[in-house]
């Protein structure tokens, strides 16, 4: 291996460790920062040294880069920065990021993905034009994975929806008598208080309220409570319904039809809650993906989705379920009890809902966690052109 190619590795393997760095910053903000992205920051002096991180904490407050930066005075002549997401070039709760990184001195800038937004992107061009050097793509698929609510909001113009079930081995969400407490043990409950404090909102359907009277909040220490949002096309959500308690609670949504009874309206928006009447189908039921563009409208970027079945196969059908979470508790129940996927099925392996691992298995105490992402379409090649 010659000295120049042993160079770059070592400075690829260095960047590396320094991004990772950054995400795990940008990480300790998840759930705070909708609907911009989570950003780290690192700056690493001439000689290796880290000398600043910073962090993006929520709307309106300092970027990743420039709450590094403020460290230092908003210079660091030739030092290097590390950021997982392309410094903004737009204008909006903050002044753009890019020319104050350009005017800090900087001798070279690490980006892990590029801005998928059009007016905001640009930040590396800005750069680049005053001849700062960067190197974009270091640890682009960890840095795609941390934003993926972010990216999805940004491109789909929706949130990022995580289907979330605490099951048995044979697929379980209760007994035959309906019993669901305790499926999974208590590490793999805390684990789901942690999803909710780090999801913009929480999401369950009527049949779920009705029978488990659930308060959807993260119960932890420093938490934060997610946005509520229940899926009744009919409104017949209890007005004491625990997720409809606190006044100065979380911001609970009630999506339902045109013509479900203004009566009842009335009533769930004399105690706080907001009641979004949305298109249905000719079934009925709310039409989801509508839902789905209207907490888009309000810069909720991720939603975990706490069923019951017939929500999780509604958002299985719709091509809604961007993620898969499965607490598998080593329990059989047997018998005719609910699955977490309910509908109608499928009569055929080749139509299945496909999906992939998207980490290891997660031991919690006897339980497992697991987290699936769908699987990539196949891209088949076009036939090739026949002359006439």
């Amino acid at each position: 291996m010659t000295r120049a190619r042993r160079s770059r590795q070592a400075e690829t393997e260095v960047d590396r460790g320094h991004m990772a760095r950054c995400l795990e910053l940008a990480e300790r903000y998840r759930g705070r920062t909708a609907p911009n992205p989570i950003v780290g920051c690192v700056i690493v002096d001439r000689t290796g040294k880290v000398i600043a991180e910073g962090a993006h904490e929520g709307p309106g407050t300092a970027h990743g880069e420039i709450a590094a930066l403020n460290q230092l005075a908003g210079k660091a002549p030739g030092a290097t920065l590390y950021v997982n997401l392309e410094p903004c070039n737009h204008h909006g709760r903050t002044p753009p990021c890019a020319p104050v990184v350009r005017d800090a001195g900087v001798a070279r800038v690490v980006v892990g993905i590029e801005d998928p937004i059009d007016d905001h992107r640009g930040g590396i061009a800005v750069l680049r034009r005053a001849k700062v050097p960067v190197t974009v793509g270091v640890l682009r698929e960890e840095c795609e994975r941390a934003n993926r609510p972010f990216l999805t909001w940004a491109l789909l113009h929706r949130p990022a929806f995580t289907l979330k079930a605490a099951i048995t081995l044979d697929g379980k969400i209760a007994t035959v008598a309906g019993r669901s407490k305790w499926i999974t043990g208590d590490a793999a409950r805390a684990d789901v208080m942690r999803l909710r404090d780090t999801h913009d909102a929480v999401l369950v359907g009527i049949g779920t309220v009705l029978a488990d009277d659930p308060w959807l909040t993260a119960r932890r220490q420093g938490g934060r409570n997610p946005i509520r949002v229940v899926v009744d096309s009919r409104l017949r959500t209890p007005p004491e319904a625990n997720v409809l308690r606190g006044q100065h609670g979380p911001r609970t949504i009630v999506a339902c039809g045109g013509d479900a009874p203004a009566a009842r309206e009335a009533a769930l928006v004399a105690r706080g809650a907001e009641v979004w009447r949305l298109r249905t189908h000719a079934s009925g039921r709310v039409d989801l993906s509508a839902l789905a563009h209207r907490l888009g409208k309000a810069g909720i970027t991720s939603v975990l989705v706490e069923g019951g079945g017939e929500i999780h196969a509604y958002m299985l059908e719709r091509g809604l379920a961007d993620e898969i979470v499965i607490y598998l508790a080593p329990k059989v129940v047997g018998g005719p009890a609910k699955s977490w996927v309910g509908g109608k099925g499928l009569a055929s392996l080749t139509a299945a809902h496909r999906f992939v691992f998207d980490s290891d298995p997660v031991r919690l105490d006897g339980d497992l966690r697991l987290r699936f992402v769908p699987a990539p379409i196949p891209v088949r090649p076009m036939p090739p052109d026949i002359d006439d």
